[in-house]
């Protein structure tokens, strides 16, 4: 007897459809065959110990699995549970018509419990897409899966209760959420607050011109300047999520299996911290089955790299690519996958080993020629693909015991938001431009057009303080994000000497 249930692959961010048949004829074996890996191979062990567990017999005759299409690799445990319901079905002691309205996934134990699984977001979108009444999986899943509306979500915590549900002696009812309700309530709350710093106004200031314009920042300064603690901070002032974003961001956290049990939709925006002795494929994303690395699980947020220098230098490297284009392009020999990295870069560093060149203070013991060194352990490449160079001066004592309290960051936010607003308007008919950041050459040139006198005060800060000629083009796109926080129609020239003194390391001085 031939029977037919459905299962679902994951690849990148995106889920396909598996057909699992099972067909229960003479002969001897058991044989699973449509590209599957280690871990559904093993999968009769699994489901034959539940079946044993929870009454049932397992075939003593040929059972052979097939998982179509047969082109697309199946990878993990989840499969069990469509596995282990199929050969019930075509063994005949499942008796039911209402395996073809379900996609069906789920991990058994020995004991045919069920234990949750990854990727349950995309898998839920693509069967409501292809027009399935429902989704069975396991209970610790069912909040996720239920952010997609219009799909039964039916929670099972055994086997036993799938065969149950399925042959009509258990009624399910199934999990939904208001995910619009829910959202609105949950949004752009975040723990770290600007109010929580004293002093700093003029880093304060360059992150709200970052967030304003999407701008990628490095800090430069001292230990225990605050530059860890500002950073944390720069995700509450950025734009609240819409309910697009929020989806895209749980995508891929739920491919990475990041959200946890009971989890469901992400409202705030990530901000990622990984240490500096992280691999490439770990921040970039890629493995034998591959994953979403750091920078995608920061799409739509925040990258903070804390101590740059001390990264490797070929995992700087391969950010720059994932910096330029947004995405980042996995090739295998059979596949090519692409996940989302629209993130902001803020990376920290100290200005020499010792952490003290050009303190006020404090006096720098690093010999002749290693400040330069140190610094130089970021390349040009990186350094050009990041538009605000801060130095962050410690925190005098006067600064540190004022009382008055300080700017929130829902009122920085609110000037963010109406700056964004600004730019979504300018950029309408540019569909992969969202803010100033993302604006090529060409439309540079267009948009960011400057007077005689503002291109006198470029020219001479150009001269006089060394920059590089990469540095042009990022000063002109902080001056209009200056500009937009202003509500100025066109770049002015406190505009521009605001954001020419925001190029640090292009000086004569440091790191050329």
């Amino acid at each position: 007897m031939l029977t037919k249930t459905f299962g679902s692959a994951v690849q990148g961010v995106n889920a396909y459809t598996i057909t699992i048949e099972v067909v229960v004829s003479q002969g001897t074996g058991f044989f699973v065959v449509g590209l599957p890996d280690n871990a559904i191979k093993e999968s009769q062990q699994r489901v034959e110990a539940a079946l044993k567990f929870r009454g049932y017999r397992m075939p003593r005759t040929k059972v052979v699995v097939n998982m179509a299409p047969a082109d697309i690799r199946k990878e993990g445990s989840a499969y069990d549970l469509p596995i282990g319901l199929g050969i019930l079905h075509a063994s005949q002691q499942l008796d039911t018509e209402r395996l073809a309205d379900y996609v069906i996934m789920g991990e058994l134990a020995l004991d045919g419990e069920l234990r949750p699984i990854k990727g349950v977001l995309p898998i839920a979108i693509q069967a409501r897409k292809e027009g399935f009444k429902g989704l069975i999986l396991p209970r610790e899943n069912a909040q996720e899966a239920a952010i997609v509306n219009s799909l039964d979500i039916i929670p099972v915590g055994t086997m036993q209760e799938a065969v149950d549900f399925l042959e009509g002696r258990l009624e399910i009812a199934p999990v939904t959420m208001d995910t619009r309700d829910l959202f609105q309530q949950t949004a752009n709350q975040y723990e770290a607050d600007f109010a929580d710093v004293q002093g700093q106004e003029n880093i304060k200031r360059a992150l709200e011109i970052a967030a304003a314009g999407g701008h990628n920042v490095i800090m430069i300064g001292p230990p225990g300047a605050g530059k860890t603690m500002l950073a944390k901070r720069l995700p509450s002032i950025l734009p609240a999520l819409n309910m697009q974003e929020a989806l895209e961001t749980t995508k891929i956290h739920s491919v990475a299996g990041r959200l946890g049990s009971h989890a469901s939709l992400i409202h705030t925006r990530p901000f990622r911290a990984p240490h500096h002795t992280i691999s490439d494929v770990a921040l970039v994303g890629g493995g034998s089955n591959p994953q979403p690395g750091e920078i995608s699980l920061a799409h739509n947020g925040v990258l903070f790299l804390d101590e740059l220098p001390e990264f490797k230098r070929t995992v700087l490297e391969v950010m720059r690519q994932p910096l330029e284009e947004r995405r980042v392009t996995i090739a295998r020999a059979k596949l090519s996958i692409e996940f989302p990295a629209n993130f902001m870069l803020i990376a920290s560093m100290n200005p020499c080993p010792c952490g003290y060149y050009n303190h006020p203070e404090k006096e720098c013991v690093c010999g002749p020629g290693v400040v330069q060194k140190y610094l130089n352990k970021v390349s040009g490449p990186l350094l050009d693909r990041i538009d605000l160079h801060v130095e962050v001066t410690p925190v005098t004592f006067d600064q540190m015991t004022e009382t008055r309290p300080a700017e929130t960051s829902r009122a920085v936010q609110a000037r963010v938001a109406e700056a964004r607003q600004r730019q979504a308007a300018r950029f309408e008919g540019f569909p992969d431009i969202h803010s100033n950041a993302l604006m090529p050459s060409q439309m540079v040139k267009d948009i960011c057009r400057i007077d005689d006198a503002g291109r006198a005060l470029l020219k001479t800060a150009m001269e006089r303080l060394g920059l590089s000629a990469r540095a042009y083009d990022r000063i002109l796109k902080v001056a209009r994000t200056i500009a937009d926080l202003a509500a100025a129609e066109h770049i002015e020239l406190p505009h521009l000497a605001e954001a020419i003194q925001y190029r640090s390391l292009d000086r004569e001085g440091w790191a050329g």
